[in-house]
């Protein structure tokens, strides 16, 4: 007889909820751990609480559903991996994902590990995806609630992660999920907020940076802002306090709107431009992670998400050297950020994804491409640097 026993990452939300009594329903013998990761002061009621409200809160789901729970303490590993990481992108003038790192190496890993302890055959979150096997291979597919989908957060999930999932919300919205629970009977949770989207982070992520970098804040130096041309424009308070395509915060004025259309965090400098300069029709990423090496490049309509939420774009794409790969867009994209995910698509599915690498060498190569007609001339993009 197969074993139903499934671990579930409770997060005390509405959504690991209501996933628990979905599954319970399904004739699952629950299991539920919660990570503790990070400790907010909005997380706490009182000072002498021992664990934070979303602790505290899943202990209690957890004794009204009857279930078996688990608390994990993995704030040191935590910092150690995810927000080291986040940092560390930040103060080289990348935008970090920081969920996309933190699902493959911490969430999921935990969960994998964890499942095996507690003798779990399966394991499942409160993710608004679902999953589709093709050719014997497991993917990804877009929740059904497009506010909600969270296939971006996700591609980096192995094919051992995948195998061993359920997703209960996939075909679910929001409000959905909220009016289940509240027809259980959870009124309550039922109108619980909606969680942050960076679990770690209370107000502004400058701030957060500077204590983490504690006596080593001043590696965060003024410099200059430029333009495309190098002309000195005026001055900046430090790269990592900037993202491309930001436009407010920036304390200049130019008489005309201005866009951070470049970051370089060698020379210290920030490069602004007006809003045309942030769109472009290429894009160098690093190497893709595709669930299926050999079908992807029989698909026949390729789109791509450059950041959460973003418009899909049909696209094609082509390997330039051992490190990078060339997209090139059928319609041109905005503020291409190095540091962020770009998430392949055929349809709803998921086939693979990148980080959107460096764009420093890519004008000279698609110049020199065009004006040749060659293929071969990724040399350049090792030896030439643009704004």
């Amino acid at each position: 007889m197969e074993c139903k026993r499934i671990l579930v990452g409770m997060s005390g939300g509405v959504d690991s909820s209501a996933v628990c009594i979905m599954l319970q329903e399904r004739g699952y013998e629950v299991v539920g751990v919660t990570m503790r990761t990070w400790d907010l002061e909005s997380q706490f009621s009182s000072p002498q609480q021992r664990y934070p409200n979303f602790i505290l809160e899943a202990k209690e789901l957890a004794a009204r559903l009857g279930i078996e729970h688990h608390v994990v303490d993995f704030r040191d590993s935590f910092k150690e991996v995810v927000v080291a990481n986040f940092v560390d992108e930040y103060m080289n003038g990348r935008t970090p994902n920081p969920c996309v790192l933190c699902n493959p190496l911490f969430k999921f890993k935990m969960l994998m590990d964890f499942a095996d302890t507690y003798n779990c055959s399966y394991i499942s979150t409160g993710h608004y995806i679902s999953l589709q096997e093709i050719a014997g291979k497991i993917y990804l597919v877009t929740g059904d609630d497009a506010k909600k989908d969270q296939s971006y957060f996700l591609w980096k999930l192995g094919q051992d992660v995948l195998r061993r999932s359920i997703f209960p919300l996939g075909a679910y919205t929001k409000k959905q999920v909220r009016q289940y629970l509240f027809d259980k009977g959870f009124v309550h949770k039922s109108a619980d907020a909606e969680s942050m989207e960076v679990c770690f982070i209370q107000g502004d992520y400058r701030d957060f940076l500077q204590k983490q970098l504690g006596d080593k804040k001043t590696a965060i130096k003024p410099g200059k802002f430029v333009n495309r041309s190098g002309v000195t424009l005026g001055t900046h308070k430090g790269v990592p306090f900037y993202t491309i395509g930001q436009r407010k915060g920036l304390e200049i004025a130019l008489g005309h709107p201005a866009y951070v259309i470049g970051l370089n965090a060698l020379k210290n400098t920030v490069i602004l431009g007006p809003v045309e300069q942030l769109k472009k029709k290429y894009m160098l990423i690093e190497p893709p992670q595709f669930v299926d090496e050999k079908r992807w490049k029989q698909e026949k309509t390729i789109e791509v998400c450059i950041r959460y939420r973003s418009k899909p774009i049909p696209c094609s794409l082509e390997q330039v050297t051992d490190s990078l790969f060339l997209v090139t867009f059928e319609e041109e994209a905005r503020a291409i950020t190095p540091g962020q995910s770009t998430v392949f698509y055929v349809g709803k599915r998921v086939i693979g994804g990148a980080f959107i690498a460096s764009q420093r060498g890519l004008g000279m190569y698609i110049a020199d491409k065009e004006r040749t007609n060659k293929s071969n001339h990724s040399e350049i993009i090792n030896t030439r640097t643009i704004l």
